[in-house]
């Protein structure tokens, strides 16, 4: 016998065996199905479906749907979810199965003792061993927030992905969309269970961050950023703005969560208990470290609130561990089929714990029960996290954020080793896809006709023409008006912008103009945070007095269908150069200083009556400078290529404004001084929605006319004008100083949502009121002082113009908004004042408005 042919065939099996052992361990088990409801056989959404003692799983999908997988050896799944039972059922390891999962509701489980007791217990929050705990928690959550430590740093990986979700496998089949077939099937069917997702638009950014507590400074430092370009016709940097407000950062110690540009209630917010149920459902060890589950709902099932799971630990800090949070499909949210937060913490070497991941899902859609629509995720990863390591203060001077010269053009190598997260094989096609995709020439005529409907320009390389719904309009002065303008872009330069129109009035023949040269004094486009910038404009039209002319009158069409009698305007002539001055602390400055002049236009004149003689004043010419202070701490913007749009959230707005009149400069005829402040802010009222809030009062010093006086801002057109006086008439009021309020409020269903048809519809419920107070001295009373010019009078000789009395102008509206998921109507009720001629007590008001 040959031992040694034996003792190799031997090691060689013995090498075998060894080798399927390994193989077997590295086999992937797989396992998907369906959970449903036992007793209605409806699927069930957010369940939890887990490898039995691990955490490996995920959540089930809209249609009930699950799909999880492992590397390592299970035998059991356990499948929970509040308010039935839990269930464990077998599968093999190392296979591919599908296990359809029946759960039954907790209340089968006790229905013995249903029976004896009559009904179900009704749940309370005293004597709850649940609501102890998450009183717990809220006690705790100043220690358990990064704002707790002195210093904090960390590196952030932020992802945000975009899909059509269920796009038909034969659609790139089809004539019309052949040309587009690699993009269409680039699909992932793997990654979310019950969806085939096609990504679309892909977003990443690597950053350092430093936080310091005293004195208090966030610097983040952009190390790379990459996203999608679909070219000149579509603002890139506007869109990922938009999108990360929507998807904000997420803080569950906060008292509100910000989603969807909605506040939900954080289910550990202070108020938490009175909102939501509670119930511990599970106790795991974690990390060596004994986990609480506790479960959560709803109380009222309408209200802007979520559900699901979030994990406490038992060490003496009652800390968030892991969190997952599911919108209720019952909530008034436009355009949301299904939303998802899940978030991760790790432990920090102090024993508290700080967010290491966090991920949230949305599933967008005009329709809930389809299954196509638009899927979008935003993973943030957190990783390198230190605290308490103090830094030179040199770390933290400068900017609060700091773009590296080279941190968009980082190369593939650089994302492959830095990245945090990993994209799948779709989302690494995106950016070669739309490199294609932007230089064929029908998808470029496709932007350009929805940049035309969406955003009213048509771009010309470095030059765009509109906006388009200012082109055709009309007024009793001008008749028929018809515009055209337009304004350069980045592409011509970064530094310096035009802006440029003429309009001519076919009933006055007369041309009207505009032209504006803007240059930036810092490496910024003008229109990024922060600005530092000097403008000169000049501009010749029309107004109605009252309204404020900034550099481009906005002479929309749908705005010339107007109430009553208005054909009281003016000429202007204005000669602007100011110069803005924006900090890093949201302190911004800007001087102006303006040469205008007024000529009366349409019914109205300027009169002065002296010695029984009436004197007809063809001009009023001012020169003034004005200098404003502006503190808007926290406020971010929707960023675009050449706009910018303020985020509203909770911080206040002030504004201060004074203004220096110049009596001989520039043929000026008068000198007088303005003071004005402004205080906006949104009050966040939980549940009950929100309100915005402006207050302003200002006082003019020194004699002037009228046409200089402060004219109230009336509203004549039939469009709800939310910082106007919708039932006042154009300059029915003037005054040289007052005070005001204006408070929208918007209750974002909270009332229509318990109307069992109302809450069918989605409609909201909004209301505002607004007053002011004023008058006038003495010194600018033309009934007093015959050389000021007269107040405007009807044909009749019934006045026009008043002063205000003792009495308030107060207006008021309630209205419904979100008809149609667009549309907001008001029914607004005067209340003082209503024997002045010619005045509404009552109008409804239309506004066209977008949102979630």
């Amino acid at each position: 016998m040959d031992y040694k042919y034996l003792l190799k065939k031997f090691s060689l099996l013995v090498f075998a065996l060894l080798l399927t052992n390994a193989l077997l361990a590295q086999t992937t088990t797989v396992v998907s199905g369906t959970v449903n409801d036992a007793s209605t056989k409806k699927p069930l959404s957010y369940v939890t479906v887990v490898f039995a003692g691990s955490s490996i799983g995920a959540n089930t999908d809209s249609h009930g749907k699950f799909n999880i997988s492992t590397t390592q050896t299970f035998d059991h799944i356990k499948i929970s979810f509040v308010g039935y039972k839990d269930a464990v059922l077998p599968i093999v390891a190392g296979q591919t199965q599908v296990v359809n999962v029946r759960l039954f509701p907790q209340a089968q489980q006790l229905s013995t003792v249903t029976i004896k007791a009559g009904k179900k217990p009704k749940y309370r929050n005293k004597g709850n061993p649940a609501v102890e705990l998450i009183r717990q928690v809220i006690d705790h959550k100043p220690q358990n927030r990064p704002t707790a430590y002195d210093y904090v740093q960390y590196k952030e990986y932020d992802k945000m992905v975009f899909s059509f979700a269920n796009v038909s496998s034969t659609l790139s089949d089809k004539k019309f969309f052949h040309k587009y077939k690699f993009i269409i099937d680039n699909r992932d069917s793997t990654s979310v269970p019950g969806k085939s997702l096609l990504p679309v638009y892909l977003d990443e950014k690597l950053e350092d961050v430093y936080y310091r507590k005293s004195p208090s400074k966030t610097k983040t430092n952009i190390l790379a950023q990459k996203k999608v370009d679909f070219g000149a016709a579509v603002d890139a940097e506007g869109v990922s703005q938009y999108f990360k407000h929507m998807y904000a950062d997420i803080d569950i110690y906060q008292n509100s969560i910000f989603l969807m540009t909605n506040n939900f209630l954080s289910p550990i917010a202070a108020s938490g208990p009175t909102f939501y149920k509670y119930f511990i459902t599970d106790t795991l060890v974690i990390d060596g470290k004994k986990v609480v589950e506790l479960s959560f709902t709803p109380r009222n099932t309408t209200d802007l609130l979520f559900m699901g799971k979030i994990y406490i630990t038992l060490d003496g800090n009652y800390a968030v561990q892991k969190a997952r949070l599911y919108a209720n499909k019952n909530i008034n949210l436009n355009f949301v089929k299904d939303l998802n937060v899940d978030l991760t913490f790790e432990k920090n070497p102090d024993g508290r714990y700080h967010l290491s991941k966090n991920s949230m899902i949305a599933d967008f859609g005009f329709n809930k029960n389809k299954d196509g629509g638009l899927y979008g995720t935003r993973t943030v990863t957190f990783s390198d996290y230190k605290v308490n390591a103090p830094l030179p203060d040199s770390v933290y001077a400068g900017n609060e954020v700091t773009e590296l010269d080279n941190s968009s053009t980082r190369t593939d190598q650089y994302w492959t080793q830095n990245r945090l997260d990993t994209l799948t094989t779709a989302e690494s096609k995106v950016y070669k896809n739309t490199d294609s995709l932007r230089n064929m020439p029908s998808f470029k005529r496709l932007t350009d006709i929805a940049t035309i409907l969406l955003a009213g320009y048509k771009g010309f390389g470095w030059f765009e023409v509109g906006p388009a719904n200012t082109f055709y309009s009309f007024n009793p002065v001008e008749g028929l008006r018809l515009r055209l303008g337009g304004r350069t872009t980045p592409e011509l330069s970064t530094r310096y912008y035009f802006e440029t129109y003429a309009a001519y009035g076919f009933k006055d023949e007369k041309w009207k103009y505009f032209l504006s040269a803007t240059y930036s004094l810092n490496d910024k486009s003008i229109y990024k945070f922060p600005q530092n910038y000097i403008r000169a404009s000049y501009q010749k039209d029309v107004t109605i007095p009252g309204e404020d002319l900034q550099f481009v009158q906005e002479d929309n069409f749908l705005l010339s269908f107007k109430r009553g009698n208005n054909d009281k305007y003016l000429y202007n002539d204005f000669y602007r150069l100011n110069y803005v001055h924006e900090f890093d602390s949201h302190f911004s400055y800007n001087l102006t200083f303006t040469n205008r002049t007024q000529s009366p236009a349409g019914s109205l004149s300027f009169l002065t009556e002296q010695n029984g003689n009436t004197t007809n004043i063809q001009d009023l010419t001012t020169s003034e400078a004005n200098l404003q202070f502006r503190y808007a701490p926290g406020e971010q913007f929707y960023q675009g290529k050449i706009y910018r749009i303020p985020i509203p959230n909770a911080f206040p707005v002030y504004e201060l404004d004074f203004t220096q009149g110049f009596k001989d400069v520039l043929n000026s005829s008068y000198s007088y001084q303005k003071l004005h402040l402004q205080i906006d802010k949104r009050f966040y009222n939980s549940q009950f929605g929100f309100a915005d809030v402006r207050v302003e009062a200002a006082h003019i010093f020194g004699q002037v006319p009228y046409p200089l006086l402060n004219i109230f801002r009336a509203n004549q057109t039939y469009a709800y004008d939310l910082y106007s006086y919708n039932l006042m008439n154009f300059l029915e009021f003037v005054g040289d100083h007052y005070e005001s309020i204006n408070i929208d409020q918007h209750f974002q269903g909270f009332f229509f949502n318990k109307i069992p048809l109302l809450k069918k519809l989605k409609w909201r419920e909004v209301a505002s009121f607004k007053g002011i107070w004023g008058g006038l001295s003495d010194q600018n009373n033309p009934a007093l002082h015959s050389n000021l010019y007269q107040y405007p009078l009807y044909p009749d000789g019934r006045p026009i113009t008043y002063a205000l009395g003792s009495t308030p102008y107060i207006e008021a509206s309630v209205g419904i908004e979100n008809i149609f998921k667009f549309v907001r109507v008001d029914f607004v009720r005067r209340f003082t004042y209503l024997d002045n001629p010619d005045v509404a007590k009552y109008g409804v008001r239309v506004l066209v408005q977008f949102d979630f």
